[in-house]
C-alpha cells in the first residue's frame, strides 16, 4: 500500500461529486466542481477537521459508522464501499489476507480448461503483478502483432504499456489505459509485494514522472468492465467490450474476456483469428 491511499481515495471521491448531486447549491467562487470539505462534513455528520485529518493521512482508523456516513454522503457504489473498507483494514496491524506476499504464477488446470472453452474469444489470466500467465489462441492472435509478447516471459502488461512505443499506437486512449494499469497495480498489497515493488521501482527509473505521477494520484480501483479501443496493426480499428472476473482468493488472479463491441470489430476479429464470419457476435458494452 502506498503512504496514504485512504486519504487519496476520499479526496478524489469528494472532488468528483458535484453539489447538485447531493442537493446543495453550487454557490459562487467555487474553485473545483466537487464538494468542499465543509460540505462533506455536514452531509456525513462529522467535523471539517476530521475530514482534513483523514485526507492528510493523520487519521487512518475511522469507525464503521463514519465510513458508512462518508460512503452515503458521497453516493459511493458497492465496489467503492468495499474498496474503502479494504483500505482501512490494510492500515490495521496483524492479520493479512494474503497467505503469501508474492503473486501466484501457476494457473490451475480447471482455469486453463475454461480458457479453452472461451475460444474464439480473446481472453487471458493475469496476476496482480500484471504478468499474463495464460491466454486463448484468439488473444495471442489479437495481441501478438502489437508486441505485447516480445519483451519478457511472462509478458507483463504494465511494462509493455509504459515502455513499448507500440503500445501508444495500439491504444489510442493510452492515457486512460495507463491510468487503469496503475490502478490495477495498486490493488492488493502493492509495495508490500516484492515482485510488484520491484516492477514499480523499475518503471519509476525507466519511465519517470509519467508513471510516478499516476501512482501518486490514482486510487487502486480499476474499471472491471468497459469498452476498449485498439488500433490494430493488421486489421485496423477495434472496439472491444471487456469483463473482468476475479478467480478464487487462493489463485489471486483475474480472468479477463474481450468481445467485439460492434459488427465491424466482430468481422475484423474473425479475419484476424481465422474463423468463418459470424464466429464472434457483437455485444453491447
Amino acid at each position: 500500500m502506498s503512504d496514504n491511499e485512504l486519504g487519496l481515495f476520499l479526496r478524489i471521491k469528494r472532488e468528483a461529486v458535484t453539489p447538485a448531486e447531493v442537493g446543495l447549491p453550487a454557490g459562487a467562487r467555487r474553485r473545483t466542481p466537487g464538494l468542499r470539505r465543509s460540505e462533506l462534513a455536514t452531509l456525513a455528520g462529522v467535523s471539517v477537521e476530521y475530514i482534513t485529518r483523514m485526507e492528510q493521512g493523520r487519521d487512518r482508523h475511522p469507525s464503521s459508522a463514519v465510513l458508512t456516513a462518508l460512503a452515503d454522503a458521497l453516493h459511493m457504489t458497492s465496489s467503492e464501499r468495499v474498496h474503502m473498507h479494504r483500505l482501512v483494514k490494510a492500515e490495521a496491524p496483524g492479520f493479512k489476507c494474503q497467505g503469501t506476499v508474492e503473486p501466484t504464477r501457476v494457473v490451475r488446470p480447471a482455469v486453463r480448461a475454461i480458457l479453452e472453452q472461451l475460444e474464439p474469444a480473446p481472453a487471458f489470466v493475469v496476476n496482480r503483478a500484471s504478468e499474463i500467465l495464460a491466454w486463448t489462441d484468439a488473444y495471442r492472435s489479437l495481441m501478438g502483432p502489437t508486441g505485447l509478447f516480445d519483451s519478457s516471459v511472462p509478458a507483463n502488461f504494465a511494462r509493455y504499456m509504459f515502455t513499448d512505443a507500440r503500445a501508444r499506437v495500439t491504444h489510442p486512449d493510452w492515457e486512460h489505459a495507463a491510468d487503469t494499469v496503475v490502478a490495477t497495480l495498486k490493488v492488493g498489497p502493492f509495495r508490500a509485494d516484492p515482485v510488484v515493488s520491484s516492477l514499480v521501482d523499475e518503471l519509476t527509473a525507466t519511465v519517470g514522472e509519467e508513471f510516478t505521477d499516476r501512482v501518486a494520484r490514482i486510487p487502486g480501483l480499476p474499471d472491471v468492465t468497459g469498452i476498449e479501443r485498439l488500433d490494430h496493426p493488421e486489421v485496423g480499428p477495434l472496439r472491444l467490450a471487456h469483463e473482468t472476473l476475479e478467480l478464487s482468493a487462493d489463485d489471486d488472479q483475474r480472468l479477463i474476456i474481450q468481445l467485439p463491441a460492434d459488427e465491424a470489430s466482430a468481422a475484423a476479429l474473425d479475419r484476424l483469428i481465422g474463423r468463418k464470419p459470424g464466429s464472434l457476435r457483437a455485444v453491447a458494452g
